[in-house]
């Protein structure tokens, strides 16, 4: 709440983001950001304190990790192979995976893996637009570049793009097969506006470029997903792909918290390093590993690394 009347009063009333004070000028009167005053930042701690004596933990979004988004990869494809053909607005009551068909899922397909890659929120994806993707040819194959024009942290731009790499091994998160598919689905005739439009029906989107997809209405899309594949969706929020990105970036890829800081956004200066960790760790995860398996020698090995072929955990 206090970070909604933030916003309206800095940008909205243009009173910007600097601390509310009085103006040494003429006394009396005050200038900044009234939301942004000491006596706010004081109560919130005071508020903070209360609720954490009282008990209350801090609930963020579930982590969506490689197992979730590969059964939602393949049951998807599922439906693009048997198409659908709606009969009736009974039909999705009757048959609840034609809440959406193989196009609309094509759509949502690539949202998950930009979003999982890149540590992006809904918003930021969502406002992508075509010129925003660009397809580069290099002597070693294709790669993706994505520019962002703004984001929470960037308001004003300066946001360093993201280049993203075919993976042949894990094509339900592999950018390229994902972009092509929908590509495909689009047709290069229409690659203007937002890439990603806004739903109409079970298998189609509007027709103007200047109409995106909204996060309620995306919320609602993945939803619907992860009840196709028996998962409760009431976990899971909108920072549950760059979560479950953070994650798959330092415990699958091995990366170092300095790289995944820099990847993020994180390491403009540093100045708030506990940022990370509450991407890593949270009570809303799913364990991975069980209090027994952790010295356990004969543990069973993960899958094997596409580059070693190694399978022991301590790759």
């Amino acid at each position: 709440m206090r970070a909604a009347i933030s916003h309206k009063f800095g940008r909205d009333y243009t009173l910007g983001a600097q601390p509310w004070t009085e103006n040494p000028s003429i006394p009396g009167t005050w200038m900044g950001n009234p939301s942004l005053s000491v006596k706010v930042s004081q109560y919130m701690v005071s508020l903070h304190r209360r609720k954490v004596r009282e008990g209350e933990v801090v609930t963020s979004a579930r982590a969506i990790d490689e197992g979730t988004l590969k059964a939602l990869y393949e049951f998807n494809k599922t439906i693009q192979a048997k198409g659908l053909s709606r009969t009736s607005r009974k039909r999705p009551a009757e048959h609840p995976p034609d809440w959406a068909g193989g196009k609309l899922r094509k759509m949502l397909n690539l949202i998950y893996v930009i979003s999982f890659l890149c540590l992006l929120r809904f918003d930021e994806v969502l406002n992508l637009q075509w010129p925003d993707i660009e397809i580069q040819q290099l002597s070693t194959g294709d790669r993706v570049k994505i520019s962002l024009l703004a984001r929470k942290t960037h308001q004003n731009g300066g946001i360093a793009p993201f280049f993203l790499y075919p993976n042949p091994n894990k094509k339900f998160i592999c950018p390229l097969t994902a972009l092509a598919e929908w590509i495909n689905v689009v047709g290069p005739d229409h690659m203007n506006g937002y890439v990603f439009r806004r739903k109409v029906g079970a298998n189609s989107w509007d027709a103007n470029p200047s109409h995106g997809m909204s996060a309620d209405s995306f919320m609602e899309c993945f939803r619907n997903n992860l009840l196709d594949i028996k998962i409760d969706p009431r976990p899971y929020g909108t920072h549950s792909f760059r979560r479950g990105g953070c994650q798959y970036l330092a415990m699958v890829l091995r990366w170092p918290f300095r790289n995944i800081c820099s990847w993020g956004g994180w390491a403009e200066n540093f100045d708030n390093p506990g940022t990370i960790f509450k991407y890593l760790l949270a009570w809303t995860d799913v364990e991975t590993v069980t209090r027994e398996e952790f010295m356990d020698p004969n543990r069973k090995g993960s899958d094997p690394c596409t580059s070693c072929g190694r399978t022991c955990w301590c790759r």
